[in-house]
Order: C-alpha cells, then sequence, then structure tokens
C-alpha cells in the first residue's frame, strides 16, 4: 500500500514538474525546512518544529530515506539555518539559545507579515552528536542565515553588526570577517557558486517612505520579506546587479551545479498570496523557466554534491496550513 502511495505520489509531482523525477518525502508533519546536504550526499541538515521543541531547532537526518533523524542544535532556543562544513563532521547553524532557554517571542504581526530579526541570533560550530566547539560570531545584533562554499571554506551569512542588515563573509574558524553589501536595506538568504568566485542572494532595497518603515521595523527587531528581488555578484561583493524586478518575494536562490544558472523561489504570479514556486533563470535574469506547478509553497532547493538530486520544502500533501516537509527528487 505504501508502495502504491508512493508512485501515485511521484507521478502526481511529475505531472507539476518536468524537472523532477523519483520525488520523495522525507519528513510527514510539522514544520520542516531549508535541508542541506553533507558533502558526500548521504545527509540532510535541517530545521524543524517539532515535538517536544516548541520553536525550530536543528536536525540531520539520512538523505535517502528520512531515517536516522538525531538533534544537533542545544534544544534551546530558536534555531535556523543549518550548513555542513567541507569536513562533514561539523555543522553550523545560528541559535537565540544564549540569550535565553525559551523560544524568543513571536513577530508583532500586527505591523503586518514580518520577519523577526532576533538579536540573540548568533552562528554557531558544532559536531554532529550536538556539542558546540566554537561560536563564531559575537557582535551586538543579529547573526545567522550562513551557509558554506566547502572549496574555499568561507562562510557567507547576514549580520547587523553595520546597524544594517548586511552580507558578511568569514572564514570557517569565524576569523577574517568582511562586509560584502552596503547598500540599505537587507541583504541575505546567500549562497555561494561551487567554485566559490559568486554569490547569489535575496534582497529588499527600499527608499523614500519604504525605506523609513524598514529601519522602523528593524529597530524593533523585525524585517517585511514581501518585497524581496535575487541579486548576483562576485564573492567579495564587486559587480552586483539585480536579475529580477517582480515586485514581489523571490528568495532561497542556488547556483546549479555548473554555475550558469539560478534556482529559486517566488510568487510572483501572486504577489500577496503564499503560493510559491520554483523557478529557473540565466545569470544575467534571461531564460526564466517555471519548474514547479504544486499550487502551494514550495521553497528552500539545493543541488546534491553530485548535481544529480535536489531537496526541497513544500506544502505539498500537507495535511494542516502550517506543515511543510522535506523532499528529495532526482533533477532532469
Amino acid at each position: 500500500m505504501r508502495l502504491a502511495l508512493g508512485l501515485a505520489a511521484s507521478l502526481l509531482f511529475a505531472q507539476d514538474s518536468a524537472r523532477l523525477a523519483n520525488v520523495r518525502q522525507l519528513t510527514h508533519g510539522g514544520q520542516n525546512a531549508e535541508a542541506y546536504w553533507s558533502p558526500d550526499g548521504r545527509k540532510l541538515v535541517f530545521q524543524s518544529t517539532r515535538e517536544p521543541y516548541a520553536c525550530d531547532q536543528i536536525f540531520v537526518m539520512n538523505a535517502e530515506d528520512g531515517a536516522g533523524v538525531s538533534l544537533v542544535s542545544t534544544g534551546k532556543g530558536r534555531t535556523t539555518c543549518g550548513y555542513f562544513l567541507a569536513d562533514g563532521k561539523h555543522v553550523l547553524y545560528a541559535s537565540t539559545h544564549e540569550a535565553g532557554d525559551a523560544c524568543p517571542p513571536p513577530p508583532d504581526r500586527s505591523k503586518g507579515y514580518v520577519w523577526a530579526v532576533y538579536p540573540g541570533y548568533d552562528i554557531y560550530l558544532a559536531t554532529l552528536d550536538g556539542k558546540i566547539v566554537k561560536k563564531l560570531t559575537d557582535e551586538p545584533g543579529y547573526d545567522a542565515e550562513a551557509t558554506v562554499n566547502w572549496k574555499t571554506g568561507r562562510i557567507v551569512y547576514t549580520s547587523a553588526a553595520s546597524g544594517d542588515l548586511d552580507l558578511w563573509t568569514m572564514h570557517s574558524g569565524g576569523g577574517d570577517k568582511r562586509r560584502v553589501t552596503a547598500a540599505a536595506g537587507y541583504d541575505g538568504g546567500a549562497f555561494f557558486s561551487r567554485d566559490g568566485s559568486r554569490l547569489v542572494w535575496r534582497a529588499n532595497h527600499p527608499s523614500g517612505d519604504a525605506l523609513a518603515r524598514y529601519r522602523e521595523l528593524l529597530a524593533a527587531g523585525l524585517t517585511s520579506p514581501m518585497k524581496m528581488e535575487i541579486y548576483v555578484a562576485d564573492a567579495g561583493g564587486r559587480n552586483a546587479r539585480q536579475l529580477t524586478s517582480f515586485g514581489c518575494a523571490s528568495f532561497a536562490p542556488t547556483f546549479t551545479p555548473d554555475g550558469k544558472k539560478i534556482l529559486f523561489s517566488s510568487n510572483k504570479h501572486d504577489c500577496d498570496g503564499r503560493r510559491f514556486e520554483l523557478y529557473l533563470m540565466n545569470l544575467d535574469g534571461t531564460g526564466l523557466e517555471q519548474v514547479t506547478r504544486f499550487g502551494g509553497f514550495t521553497s528552500f532547493p539545493e543541488f546534491s554534491p553530485d548535481g544529480k538530486k535536489l531537496v526541497f520544502s513544500s506544502d505539498r500533501n500537507a495535511t494542516g496550513r502550517y506543515e511543510f516537509n522535506i523532499f528529495t527528487a532526482d533533477w532532469q
């Protein structure tokens, strides 16, 4: 019966995406998101809100079948954005646990649909059994959204160290911190190309009244994600250019393994809605191709180290409004 259901689900996915085959759902229930591969392709690190935890913690599981789930973070505070280092034996993630054992309060939605930018977030390096080896950031304010380039050993992350939400890079040991972006507004969710030569990220660079509102929200530890565009630049921040101009929420960009295209998530077909699909485009923003047509929320894609598979988060098959699960699929 389970095999038949799995085959039926794969057929449904195939009808909705010519790029994806042999889809597997690895988690079932709860809020599971931002899953990223280990260097050998055998494991995934991801964030999840599940019992007995009241908010997101970082876990590792087998990439083949979702088995072997184990907690990597402390189980305290709120966490986000886990990512493997090149050795496959360590992960980094952001956590608020030093600011308090309890989950920080949810964002004030009386200000609209906003994300919390918790000042208690710092980035930590840990072993797969949960031992924190080093605290990589210690500046006042938000430090999170870190990913790693396995070739160069550089980490890119978002920090409020400058008083704004900018991209920074540092060495995998936490040293040699360099500010990459300086435009007023939010820059985050960045990924390196595999050769380490480029960065792609989401950004909101408002002006006028919109900039004043951005700064007001930031002072309250909030930001609005509903107007985000995709940017690309050299790894050090030079030659930055905006690739999308949808006026919607485009985010979670990642380079294809050959570095020639960018896969990302967007609600460009419904700017004020919760329906997000995956899109593919060239490095200059041309050649836009819609990859999924699932009709719900699909985001956070990343290609496997061998380039043959894709991991992503989706509310496909969800039984509740706020259920999100991790899927893998063969990339065609």
